[in-house]
């Protein structure tokens, strides 16, 4: 089911989320409600805090899969990222924070490990758009947000549009 998008302010998406077992039917379900929200605000990756549910749980959407026929969701539980090499700092931005877009220091290339549905450890590796998009959806899951992320002026100059932002979020939704 397609679930709201928490914003910037939202508590949810300061807490350090739990592990859960892939076999939980819990699991199963945030993975839907994650792989219908991601696909209805027609973006790359999404975690299970942007939805309200505080689980080690994040999907990707494979863009670079030419084609869209086999381009499948994929889905990581309880991910635990285990190497990383090089530098990138390009912009990033956040379905939680929407229009705000700012360049962050990343891994160039990640190696992780994580479960699927089926409670089975995968191993991945992947380099640039990838490896960025799960150092970001990691951070979800500890609570970090892209904006932490950024050079301290940067956050200054900000501060006053994060305040509204936060300030107009009820529950994660835009109340203004």
């Amino acid at each position: 089911m397609i679930q709201k998008i928490r914003l910037f302010g939202d508590e949810v998406l300061r807490k350090t989320a739990e592990p859960i077992s892939p076999e939980d039917p819990k699991a199963a379900q945030v993975v839907q409600d994650l792989i219908d929200t991601l696909g209805a605000n027609e973006e790359f990756a999404l975690a299970a805090p942007q939805i309200g549910h505080s689980y080690r749980i994040f999907i990707i959407n494979p863009i670079w899969i030419e084609d869209a026929e086999k381009r499948y969701p994929m889905i990581f539980i309880n991910p635990e990222l285990l190497e990383f090499e090089g530098d990138q700092f390009v912009p990033e931005g956040c379905l939680s924070i929407p229009e705000i877009y700012e360049k962050v220091k990343r891994a160039q290339s990640v190696k992780l490990r994580a479960q699927d549905l089926s409670g089975a450890w995968k191993k991945y590796s992947g380099k640039e758009l990838f490896a960025r998009a799960v150092q970001h959806e990691n951070d979800h899951l500890d609570g970090i947000l892209f904006i932490d992320k950024i050079s301290p002026i940067r956050r200054r100059l900000l501060h006053g549009k994060l305040k509204i932002m936060a300030s107009t979020t009820k529950n994660g939704v835009n109340v203004g």
